[in-house]
């Protein structure tokens, strides 16, 4: 077994990723894909089972990050489950935390298999943003109501004379959940916070987005992204790859596209923001008995995990107050990590927070340190790329960056890594885990 680095007053069994598999990130486009969400997961987690030793009934329970189910996936863990042929007997359930859904999933398998509750737990996350809801607002509902309560041909005419073609008028669920209704920004006005806070320039962002296309591009040429299962849609058509990724992009094209969210002085554009995807991304997760029982393969340990919060109008800035806590609970400084997966929601968010790990008077004022916490280099940070390249479908990328973070590891033949994201809301979220042969 991995030898673990800890200090940690969270004392329990230690937790093993023995597996784990993804969808392709598909990006959205005109009109809902091909798959929605149960869709997704299923085609995702079932060959992940399927290649396992153990019978689908030896798990102890499913968890799943989703933050917009469809109508009839209500607890969409547990509809997963059934479709896997799981059986009756295992539990399953849905949890949201924005952003972090799928990470907030992989965290609560690892507190129950830490603490003795279960011994083998599949846990993702999944988001299929090209079928989130388009409602009706608030007086066309009650106009609606009026109708359904008229019953005689007076009450129905005069409910007819109240309607009015502008009730008609759609809500776009997903803008709506891309807004912070306490401060009343989009998450892209939080990342132009942040833009503005450190002195992150327009060129900046699109640099960092460029290198994002080519580590992805270069990541596919070499065959660095096995965790990914192909999908087959109804009529048979076959999903390999995140298909979002732009191997020609430019900082010169770039500059060419209008910014988003501040149109007369923002520099935020679709280029160097993550795209709106569908995707999933599954876990199997382990104690030491189940290790033991079906002979398992370790992957990685997961190590520690930490969620802090913070202004939601700099919510970008949330990786930075969960990585700092934890990594202080183990002794450990940024150069004592080997790779990082920082969620890409924005170009300015990830700049952000390297900013702020290296900013004397920010690590101070937030975190009482006497000095910054530390740079953490370009050349380990997401080095296959990330949400700008390959998408951000908010149930599953908490999920994807754990994942994908313990094949970086296994791959290089380096010991420690730390995946950490933003969450709308003020949040952060972020793991420590380390290679099993490390």
């Amino acid at each position: 077994m991995p030898a673990s680095t800890r200090d940690n007053p969270q004392k329990g069994r230690p937790v093993y990723i023995v597996d784990g598999s993804r969808s392709p990130f598909l990006k959205a486009r005109s009109g809902p894909g091909p798959f929605k969400a149960a869709d997704l997961a299923v085609a995702a987690a079932r060959p992940l089972l399927l290649r396992q030793p153990f019978e689908p009934e030896a798990i102890d329970e499913v968890i799943t990050g989703c933050i917009t189910p469809a109508p009839d996936e209500v607890n969409i863990a547990r509809l997963i489950a059934l479709r896997l042929g799981l059986g009756h007997r295992v539990p399953a359930w849905t949890v949201q935390r924005n952003c972090a859904s799928g990470m907030q999933a992989v965290d609560s398998a690892w507190r129950n298999i830490r603490h003795g509750y279960a011994d083998l737990v599949l846990a993702g996350g999944v988001e299929s943003m090209s079928h989130a809801p388009v409602l009706f607002g608030e007086k066309m509902v009650r106009w609606l109501a009026l109708w359904q309560g008229a019953r005689s041909f007076k009450q129905r005419a005069a409910a007819l004379g109240k309607f009015r073609p502008a009730l008609l008028a759609p809500v776009i669920g997903l803008l709506k959940g891309l807004t912070d209704p306490t401060v009343g920004l989009s998450m892209g006005q939080t990342a132009e916070n942040l833009a503005t806070r450190f002195g992150i320039s327009r060129e900046e962002m699109d640099v960092y987005a460029v290198e994002s296309h080519k580590r992805l591009a270069r990541a596919q040429e070499s065959g660095f992204l096995e965790e990914i299962e192909a999908i087959y849609d109804v009529e048979g058509k076959c999903y390999e790859n995140d298909d979002g990724v732009r191997a020609d992009s430019s900082v010169e094209a770039l500059a060419k596209l209008k910014p988003v969210f501040d149109r007369n002085f923002g520099n935020i554009t679709a280029g160097n923001s993550a795209q709106i995807t569908d995707g999933t991304a599954w876990l199997v997760l382990a104690s030491e008995t189940a290790l033991k029982k079906y002979k398992l393969p370790v992957v990685a340990e997961i190590v520690d995990s930490q969620w802090a919060a913070l202004s939601p109008a700099e919510m970008g800035l949330g990786p930075v107050h969960a990585v700092v806590p934890m990594l202080a609970r183990h002794r450990l400084g940024p150069d004592k990590i080997d790779y990082w997966e920082l969620n890409e929601a924005f170009a300015a968010q990830v700049l952000a927070c390297v900013r702020a790990f290296r900013d004397p008077e920010y690590c101070k004022q937030e975190f009482g340190l006497r000095k910054a916490f530390g740079e953490v280099p370009h050349e380990r940070l997401n080095i296959d790329g990330g949400g700008i390249s390959l998408g951000h479908p908010v149930g599953a990328s908490g999920a994807r960056i754990v994942l994908h973070l313990a094949r970086v590891l296994a791959r290089q033949k380096a010991r420690r890594g730390v995946a950490t994201i933003c969450i709308g809301g003020g949040q952060g979220g972020a793991m420590l885990i380390e290679n099993a042969a490390g």
